[in-house]
C-alpha cells in the first residue's frame, strides 16, 4: 500500500496589537490563512513570514508598533506590516527597508496577497483547515464581534476617522450569523465592538437583511435583541449615549444583554467637551443614568477619560472628579493627553504642561479608586453568576461577574472551585478591593 505524505504548509507568525478591532482584524487574517493551507507559529523561528497587526492611535502606541516591527525584522527578518499604521508606509520603509509589504487597516485580501507571494501556499484537499467559526486570538468561551469599521464623528484629539474612514456597518444578518456561529463552537460570551457602536446601522439606513429564513434590522437595539436570543452573554462596548441608548435598558431588565455600558465620555467639563467636539454632548447625562440605574440597578458603567487637553482648567479638572462621583462609574481609564501627528487639536491653544497632566492623572486615579472600590463592596454577601477564564488544581481560579470584561476591568477570584474555564458558575462573594471581588462557589 502506497502512503502520501503531505507537503509540509508554510508557517505564518502574527503579532497583533492595539484594541480589540484590531484583534479581530487579525483573527480574519489567520482563519482566511489557515483556509488557503497556511500553519500558525507560535515564535519568530518556526515561521515562514511574521505579520504585525499596529496600532497607530497614540504616539506611544506608534513606537510600541515600531518596536514590535523592529524586533520580527531583528528576530525573523520576514515581515509584513499591516493595521492603523499601515497609512504611515513610507515613513515605515524608511525605518525598516526590509518590510516586505505594508497594508493599511482592515485591508484583508491584501495581506492575504502579501503573505502568498512571500510564502507561497502548498494546497492540499486532504485536510480541512478551519474551524466553521474561524480561528481566535482570545479563549474558546468569550469573542470579539466587530459589527462595523470606522467613524463618522470627527473629535479633535482622534485621528481614527483617517486611520480606518468613516462608518462602515455590517448587515445584520451577517453578524447574528457569525455570533450563532461562535455560540455553536463554544463561545460563551459575545463583546459587542466597533467604533460607534451606538451609531450601527446609520450609514445603510438601518435596512434589514436575511439569514435562515428570518429578516433583520440593522440597528443596535434590533442587534442586541437578536443577539441575546442566541443563550451567550452580550456585552456592549464603546457606546456613544444617544437617546436611542436608553432603549438597551429593558433589554438588560430582561437579562437578554448583560447589565454593562462602555461609553467612551472623555471628559465631562462642557467647555472641554466642545473643545473636543465630542458628540452626545448632553447636559442631562447624568438624569439620564440616574434613569437607568432606576430601571437595571446592577448596571455597571465603565468609561475612559482624558486629562490634560487644550484649555483644560482646575475648575474643569474638578468638575470632571465632582461629576465621577456623581454618575457612580465603576471602572475608569485615564489618559493623559497626548499629540498625536494629523489630529486637529494640535493647533489648539491653552496646552497644559505635563508636570500638571501627571498631577491631574494621579488626582483622578485616587479618586476613582475610591469610587471603584465602593461600587465593589456593595457586592459583598451577594451570589452572582461569574464567567470562569482560569482554574488550577488547588480549587483556585479566576473569572469575570457581568460587570467585568476581559483584561480592560477586574476579576473575581475563586477559593474551594471545581470549575474549568468556560463554565458560569453561581458565587458568593466574600470582600472586594479597589478592583476585585472575591467569593466561594455557592453551595
Amino acid at each position: 500500500m502506497t502512503t502520501k505524505t503531505l507537503p509540509a504548509p508554510p508557517k505564518v507568525g502574527m503579532v497583533s496589537l492595539g484594541c480589540p478591532k484590531a484583534l479581530v482584524d487579525s483573527e480574519r487574517i489567520l482563519t482566511k490563512l489557515r483556509s488557503d493551507g497556511y500553519a500558525m507559529s507560535p515564535d519568530y523561528a518556526g515561521a515562514d513570514v511574521v505579520l504585525v497587526n499596529t496600532c497607530g492611535f497614540l504616539d506611544s502606541a506608534k513606537e510600541e508598533s515600531l518596536a514590535a516591527i523592529g524586533e520580527a525584522i531583528a528576530e525573523n527578518g520576514r515581515v509584513i506590516v499591516t493595521g492603523c499604521m499601515g497609512s504611515e508606509a513610507d515613513a515605515i520603509r524608511a525605518r525598516f527597508p526590509a518590510v516586505l509589504a505594508v497594508t493599511g487597516a482592515h485591508q484583508y485580501e491584501a495581506v492575504v496577497e502579501a503573505v502568498h507571494e512571500a510564502a507561497p501556499p502548498v494546497p492540499s484537499p486532504f485536510v480541512d483547515l478551519v474551524p466553521e467559526a474561524g480561528l481566535k486570538l482570545t479563549p474558546r468561551h468569550y469573542s470579539y464581534l466587530k459589527i462595523s469599521e470606522g467613524c463618522n464623528h470627527r473629535c479633535k484629539f482622534c485621528i481614527i476617522p483617517s486611520l480606518r474612514g468613516d462608518l462602515v456597518s455590517r448587515p445584520a444578518a451577517a453578524v447574528v450569523r457569525e455570533a450563532a456561529k461562535l455560540v455553536e463552537a463554544g463561545t460563551k460570551e459575545l463583546l459587542v465592538i466597533s467604533q460607534d457602536t451606538s451609531a450601527y446601522g446609520v450609514d445603510i439606513r438601518h435596512a434589514a437583511s436575511t439569514w435562515a429564513g428570518r429578516e433583520y434590522r440593522a440597528h443596535i437595539t434590533d442587534l442586541a435583541r437578536d443577539l441575546g436570543a442566541l443563550g451567550a452573554w452580550v456585552r456592549m462596548h464603546y457606546i456613544y449615549p444617544y437617546p436611542h441608548v436608553d432603549q438597551l435598558m429593558p433589554l438588560m431588565a430582561e437579562g437578554l444583554v448583560l447589565p454593562y455600558l462602555d461609553i467612551p465620555f472623555q471628559h465631562a467639563s462642557p467647555a472641554v467637551l466642545r473643545r473636543m467636539a465630542r458628540p452626545a454632548n448632553e447636559a442631562k447625562v447624568l438624569e439620564r443614568i440616574g434613569k437607568w440605574r432606576t430601571l437595571v440597578p446592577d448596571l455597571a458603567i465603565r468609561s475612559t477619560f482624558i486629562v490634560g487637553f487644550p484649555g483644560e482648567t482646575e475648575a474643569d479638572f474638578q468638575y470632571l472628579l465632582d461629576w465621577l462621583e456623581a454618575a457612580g462609574i465603576d471602572r475608569a481609564g485615564c489618559f493623559k493627553y497626548e499629540a498625536v501627528e494629523g489630529a486637529a487639536a494640535n493647533a489648539l491653544d491653552g496646552a497644559v504642561p505635563e508636570a500638571v497632566k501627571e498631577e491631574r492623572w494621579h488626582r483622578f486615579m485616587e479618586a476613582q479608586a475610591r469610587i471603584s472600590a465602593a461600587r465593589l463592596q456593595s457586592r459583598v454577601g451577594r451570589e452572582i453568576d461569574v464567567i470562569i477564564d482560569e482554574a488550577d488544581e488547588d480549587g483556585g481560579a479566576t473569572g469575570r461577574s457581568q460587570w467585568d470584561a476581559p483584561e480592560i476591568d477586574g476579576q473575581v477570584l475563586l477559593r474551594d472551585a471545581d470549575v474549568a474555564p468556560g463554565d458560569i458558575v453561581r458565587v458568593r462573594i466574600e470582600d472586594a478591593d479597589e478592583t476585585d471581588l472575591f467569593g466561594v462557589p455557592a453551595r
